[in-house]
């Protein structure tokens, strides 16, 4: 029967895309990293710099591995790698590569941070830092964020004089258009009180008797021409 296969075949849709569903919710709610907005940072040469890096789990975390790895255009190396227990428990390192690293992260006020602190920054360590976390709850799929650390001698200043230029021009544009409005409410506001002025002279003018000067209006009775 036509109907029965019609049937049949909506239901098998039906099913393949519920199943579809199942399948892409855990992608959607699946573990993220976070290293911050910024994709490139800048520190001086001698200084210490903090590479950030959070992540956030719909699903919870039980021994969580994340580990941070250098890489440049000739060197690639692991510099710490560790575990977080579960969501009630700080990060500990299990391997570190380099002395002049510490981890700084914590799972306090849910933050899940797991940046470390690299000190007696070298040009050498010029290069691509990301951050790897692996949720065994997530069938050990891993993530990863990169942020690119660029070692200068120095900071340099930025100058701003053309953007203090473009706000200073377009705050006098704007203060002078609010000069030229507030003229033509004053202009308009004396006219408006002339115009009231003229009106009121008008209407007391035509009240006033003006028998004695022979102007029309007059409110005096006209005598009657005596006798002769």
């Amino acid at each position: 029967m036509p109907g029965a296969g019609h049937r049949g075949a909506a239901r098998a849709r039906w099913l393949g895309t519920g199943l579809l569903g199942l399948f892409l919710v855990p992608v959607s709610l699946s573990l993220e990293v976070s290293v911050g907005k910024a994709t490139t940072i800048y520190a001086v040469n001698g200084t210490e710099i903090l590479l950030p890096c959070t992540f956030t789990s719909c699903f919870g975390f039980q021994n969580l591995r994340f580990w941070w790895s250098y890489n440049s255009s000739d060197t690639f190396k692991i510099l710490i790698d560790g575990i977080v227990k579960n969501e009630k428990s700080d990060p500990k390192v299990k391997l570190k590569d380099d002395d002049r690293i510490t981890l700084e992260g914590s799972v306090k006020e849910k933050m899940n941070n797991i940046s470390i602190l690299l000190r007696n920054l070298e040009f050498s360590d010029t290069g691509k830092y990301t951050c790897h976390v692996k949720n065994p709850k997530e069938n050990y799929l891993q993530h990863q964020a990169t942020i690119f650390l660029q070692v200068v001698d120095k900071l340099e200043e930025v100058d701003n004089t053309v953007t203090l230029i473009i706000l200073a021009v377009v705050g006098g544009v704007i203060g002078f258009l609010i000069f030229i409005l507030l003229v033509k409410k004053f202009i308009a506001f004396i006219i408006k009180k002339t115009q009231e002025k003229k009106k009121e002279c008008l209407v007391s003018s035509s009240g006033n008797d003006n028998t004695e000067n022979g102007l029309p209006g007059s409110k005096a009775e006209e005598k009657a021409p005596k006798k002769v």
